[in-house]
């Protein structure tokens, strides 16, 4: 399931307070599309992370109270009032008998003594047991508490999102240009780092600080693995050759098209963020020399970045040149 029917599909969920665990591979955003879900709905969300639990820890201490009778003092993680979401992360990743204690706290919301309040809902994550990552087999009448969503990584809607969050221009051309890349995890592989959505957001961290540029090769292998760390390097050098948006605007019909498809993906990429209302004009007549396909993605990349521009006659002109490939 794409991110956008994830988050739909939790919205739905959360609103019937259902128990939902969410699957996927390492480093896909499973954590993220939970907490972005919970505030786009103004819940409070509390994480707590089930591998680093012991069973005890979930139901709390006991106490000997006035009445004689030991009672137990639930831990201060678990939620007492308002709404919200509990959200019980790497949960097949924690020890037999965590998972154990989360069965009542699961399908009857309560642990012992402790309620949990009637407007908190329940979601876990955690990684597929054929990933290799740190899990345990999780128990069928825990498994049978939950409605289980399988996560899947689709690059269109990581890049909307890259847009969003400030992902850097060069990140998100080269995965345009090498769409594979943008999840390249195989768990028969023996390797420390691998390419991810997560990874490559550590990249676009990287790239921020202005690191030296001999250190850029060995930095970024050590975010995505030396594969996709050689080609963004070489994606990174053309990149540095490009002329700036300012020549291109200035110059629009003389500035040349290059034939290199690497490199129309990063010029489609950097002049689709640099086109605005009061440059359009201009830009188009740059955008009318580009091949069909990337004079698309050129467009769609302005539109993402200023809405705007749909409405202005010369995008107008353009989507009559270009409907057939628009359809």
């Amino acid at each position: 399931m794409k991110s956008s029917k994830v988050k739909a599909a939790l919205t739905c969920l959360l609103s019937t307070l259902q128990p939902v665990f969410i699957w996927g591979p390492p480093g896909i955003g499973k954590s993220q599309i939970v907490r972005q879900t919970a505030a786009s709905l103004g819940l409070n969300l509390v994480d707590i992370r089930a591998v680093l639990l012991d069973p005890v820890d979930l139901r709390g201490l006991p106490r000997i109270s006035q009445d004689g009778l030991s009672h137990w003092c639930a831990p201060a993680f678990l939620p007492t009032e308002g709404s919200g979401v509990l959200f019980l992360d790497e949960l097949n990743a924690a020890p037999p008998l965590v998972q154990a204690a989360c069965y009542q706290l699961v399908l009857d919301r309560k642990l012992g003594e402790y309620r949990l309040p009637d407007n908190w809902a329940v979601v876990a994550a955690g990684n597929r047991e054929q990933d290799r990552a740190v899990s345990h087999r999780m128990p069928s009448a825990l498994a049978n508490r939950f409605v289980h969503i399988d996560f899947e990584v689709d690059t269109d809607q990581w890049l909307e999102w890259a847009q969003e969050y400030g992902i850097s221009r060069q990140v998100r051309a080269f995965i345009r240009f090498r769409p594979s890349l943008l999840h390249d995890f195989d768990p028969k592989r023996e390797t420390r780092a691998f390419a991810s959505p997560r990874s490559w957001e550590f990249v676009s961290k990287l790239l921020e600080s202005n690191p030296d540029p001999e250190m850029i090769y060995e930095l970024v292998a050590g975010a995505v693995g030396k594969g996709a760390a050689a080609e963004f390097s070489g994606f990174l050098e053309l990149w540095n050759q490009l002329p700036s948006p300012s020549d291109i605007i200035s110059d629009p019909r003389g500035i040349p098209v290059p034939d290199n498809p690497a490199v129309l993906f990063a010029l489609s990429e950097m002049m689709g963020a640099a086109m605005t209302l009061d440059n359009i004009c201009l830009v188009m007549s740059w955008v009318q020399r580009l091949p069909p396909e990337f004079s698309v993605l050129l467009m769609r990349e302005a539109v993402r970045k200023t809405p705007r521009i749909v409405e202005t006659p010369a995008f107008s002109d353009w989507a009559s040149m270009n409907a057939q490939i628009l359809v």
